[in-house]
């Protein structure tokens, strides 16, 4: 089970990851993860774009997709995987393609987690973590027991929204992501592994639904 998952910011992207690799044993392999650990190594990728991020800039294409090939030669990888943050665009997605294909991982399928703007609008201004316990809580749809209080943490009023959670930046951050998305449902479309889920309702429901259509992507592929 090979994956790419893509969605806007509050899509619950992330959380369906989780249940991913819990249910499957399957790595989320995030290109960000992957960049920050190679530069703290010190490996020969790692300081290549250690150069370029500490410019303040993106590391080139050609070092995340070699830190990527090298993740996929661990064991772990053996029955699949998640990959998180990447691609970005069409030049990284045709990049991605010819490198799974040349070392024999091919995509299965790219998941879209899909959800009403609003919907997302309301998930972002309204999500809050407790900084003793570092829960996160949405004080529209999951709020903690009292607020401001988190219910694990009752005492103490700690309750904060992320800096980037304010109203501006996420009108900002959709209106990027949908720009750079755009392309990339196209592309994948064409190449017939776009698969669309509905990403509202509770966490479970929602993930019934990215197994029936993991289910489903599987059982094809085996039969051709």
């Amino acid at each position: 089970m090979r994956l790419i998952l893509l969605g806007a910011p509050g899509s619950g992207k992330g959380t369906q990851s989780q249940k991913l690799v819990e249910r499957y044993a399957v790595p989320q392999i995030s290109t960000g993860d992957l960049l920050r650990e190679a530069r703290e190594k010190g490996s020969p990728l790692g300081l290549q774009a250690k150069v370029a991020m500490d410019a303040g800039k993106l590391a080139d294409d050609s070092i995340v997709l070699a830190i990527i090939r090298e993740r996929l030669a661990q064991p772990d990888t053996a029955n699949g995987f998640i990959l998180d943050g990447f691609p970005r665009n069409l030049a990284q997605a045709d990049a991605l393609g010819a490198m799974l294909k040349e070392i024999g991982q091919p995509i299965d399928a790219v998941i879209l987690m899909q959800v009403d703007p609003d919907v997302l609008f309301r998930r972002l201004t309204g999500r809050r973590t407790c900084k003793e316990c570092g829960r996160i809580f949405n004080i529209y749809t999951s709020p903690p027991g009292t607020l401001p209080h988190c219910d694990r943490c009752r005492d103490r009023p700690v309750l904060v929204q992320r800096p980037d959670d304010n109203e501006d930046v996420i009108e900002n951050r959709l209106k990027v992501y949908t720009a750079q998305t755009k392309p990339l449902i196209e592309y994948y479309e064409k190449l017939k592994l776009l698969r669309r889920i509905d990403a509202e309702g509770s966490v479970d429901e929602v993930f019934a639904r990215v197994e029936r259509v993991l289910a489903a992507t599987l059982a094809h592929a085996a039969k051709t």
